[in-house]
């Protein structure tokens, strides 16, 4: 009986020391808690045959990208410099760190790098139906 006594309490203090070291490591994962950045809820039926791509977009200093559009769900990322970006006919400036959306097929008249020295660059992450282009000329 006193085996059986010792054993669960054993178990017991081991159980609750292996559960407040996960709840403690669970704490501590990063010195600064995580943070949602942009969180969007998309009106569709379900995900069946969607695609996302992640692009990766550049602009060198004082770079001027063409009109475009996108026909997918489209939401960017700021990671480097400062990015002024005409879009269905209202102008934007973006920081880093700052995130957008676009609806998709709106015009994209252009974007540009506001710096003269310094790169840009883009996280941007694409949404829609698969194979179907992320961007195409303004023209279509």
């Amino acid at each position: 009986m006193k085996k059986f006594i010792f054993s669960s309490l054993f178990l017991s203090l081991a159980f609750g020391i292996t559960a407040k070291a996960q709840h403690s490591i669970a704490d501590n994962i990063t010195q600064t808690p995580p943070k949602v950045i942009f969180k969007k809820t998309f009106d569709s039926k379900g995900l069946k045959n969607q695609e996302v791509q992640i692009v990766m977009v550049p602009f060198a200093p004082g770079e001027v990208s063409g009109a475009h559009r996108h026909p997918v769900e489209t939401i960017a990322y700021v990671l480097e410099g400062e990015i002024e970006s005409t879009f269905n006919g209202k102008v934007h400036r973006y920081k880093q760190g700052d995130v957008f959306y676009e609806n998709p097929n709106l015009l994209h008249a252009e974007s540009k790098n506001l710096s003269k020295t310094k790169n840009a660059k883009l996280l941007v992450f694409f949404i829609g139906n698969s194979g179907k282009p992320f961007i195409i000329p303004a023209s279509h």
